[in-house]
Parts: structure tokens; sequence; C-alpha cells
């Protein structure tokens, strides 16, 4: 799928492994250092839309370029909005594409290789996991343009760094190495930009591993239980599900024999 097809204006596609399991949604507006659009928001939900229908069971966030992730909102898009319009529009849309992209059954990496800045930063924030280069940089400088994170990077932040962490990252605009961004809780892992991908393989085959279902059922266990849900019931409902599975049986017989599993998801 896609949206938006020039060079000024960006692209959101989507891709697939040969064997479908990896999914990779690519935010392109390279020409623009990914600066977010409306077009472009409305194409990453459409993109998190497909994929969930997908038989994919991975997701791979990655954006155009090679020196900038997305280095946030356009600000030539937003600067002239009514209240109403700011309102309604343009942090309603946000909200909704990172809704979308943080909701998936699957998980998901964002692939950090350069500057995520504002909005460019809570792109990552909405993902499962992010990956980042040591040379890379991450920061919520709204403040200093005279606004906040618009697109739920305060919540989120505070949920992985904690409410001072996430003060000091928004109210001071300070911005983090890799090192630092894995060292506050903001990264999964750190690797220097020539060695990036090797990390995202790592992970990746981690994460594919696994039952399917059982790793999706796991990521909504640990969603719900942020939001409050109890375990005790939810948990209970997820493993009677699971129990239903092949995929179970397979890795209990794989268990026995001392053997690799092969998951069917099903």
């Amino acid at each position: 799928m896609s949206t938006e097809t020039t060079p000024v204006t960006g692209q959101v596609t989507v891709g697939y492994s040969a064997d479908g399991h990896t999914a990779t949604i690519l935010v392109d507006r390279a020409s623009k250092l990914n600066a977010l659009t409306l077009g472009l928001l409305e194409g990453l939900a459409s993109a998190a839309r497909e994929v969930s229908a997908s038989a994919a069971r991975l997701v791979i966030v990655r954006t155009g370029g090679e020196k900038v992730f997305c280095v946030g909102a356009d600000i030539n898009h937003f600067a002239d909005l009514s209240a109403a319009g700011m309102w309604r529009d343009w942090i309603t849309t946000g909200h909704r594409a990172f809704d979308a992209l943080a909701g998936l059954r699957q998980p998901s990496i964002a692939v950090i290789d350069g500057l995520a800045f504002g909005g460019g930063l809570e792109l990552a924030l909405a993902c499962d996991f992010r990956v980042i280069a040591a040379e890379a940089r991450i920061a919520l400088p709204e403040t200093g343009l005279g606004t906040v994170p618009g697109w739920g990077g305060t919540e989120r932040a505070t949920e992985l760094a904690g409410r001072a962490r996430a003060k000091e990252l928004v109210l001071t605009r300070r911005q983090l190495t890799g090192e630092e961004a894995l060292a506050w809780g903001l990264a999964t892992a750190v690797a220097p930009k020539d060695s990036l991908e090797d990390a995202v393989d790592r992970l990746s085959a981690d994460l594919l591993a696994g039952a399917p279902l059982a790793v999706q059922l796991g990521k909504q266990l640990i969603d719900a239980a942020a939001d409050g849900a109890p375990s005790r019931v939810l948990e209970a409902l997820a493993g009677g599900l699971a129990a239903a599975t092949d995929d179970l049986a397979e890795g209990v017989a794989a268990f026995r024999e001392k053997r690799t599993a092969h998951f069917t998801d099903n």
C-alpha cells in the first residue's frame, strides 16, 4: 500500500519479507528530513490497519534517508492552524496514527538510525521496541517552540523512563545519545550505525522464534496490565486460548524431544 507519492509530500509504504513473517512500514519523506504531515499520519494509520490484517508476525518501522530518522511534525503544516484545527485535525490525527501503531497485535521495532526529534521520537515510542544507533540523537524539544508534545510523547516517555526523566526530556529539551536513551529505558538496544542492522536482526530473530499467537497474546496482556487490567482474569483467558492451539502442542513436544519447535501460527 502507499499514500502520497511525490518526494516533497512523501509516502508511507508497506513491504513484506519473502516468508511473509516480517512487515516493514516505511515513512519516506527524506527530502524534508521525514517531517510529518497530515497525509503521512493518515498513511501510517492505513499502513497499521493493513499490517494488522496480514499474516505478519513482526513489524519493523523505518524512515527514508540515512542521517535522520524523523525531525518531527512539519512546522509549516501546523503553524497557522486555529486552536480548533490544531485540536480537531492535527493532534487527533497524530494520536489516531500512533495509537494504531501501538495497538498492533504484532510486536513492532523502530529502527532509529539518526535524529529523532519531537513527533519523530513519538513515532518511535509508539513501537514496542527501539533499536538505536549510538550516533543518533533523540529529543522532545517542543517547549522551545512554544508548544508541547502532542502525539503521546508525555505519556509514553513517562511510562518508559519515569516521571522525573520525562520532565527532564520535555522541560529542558535535552538531547540524548543512543547510549543515554538505552540507560533511560527509552531504547531497547544500541549499536554503532554500521552494525545497527545486526542488532535489529538479533531482536527480530528472538521475537520470531516464539509461538506467534503466544507472542501476540503476551504483548496484549502486558499492555492491558499497564492500563490496570487484572492479570488473574486476562491470563486465564489467554492461557485457555493458547491451550487450544497446535503451537502449544508443538512447543511441548519440542521440549520433551529436546529439539527446536517449529510453530505454524495455528
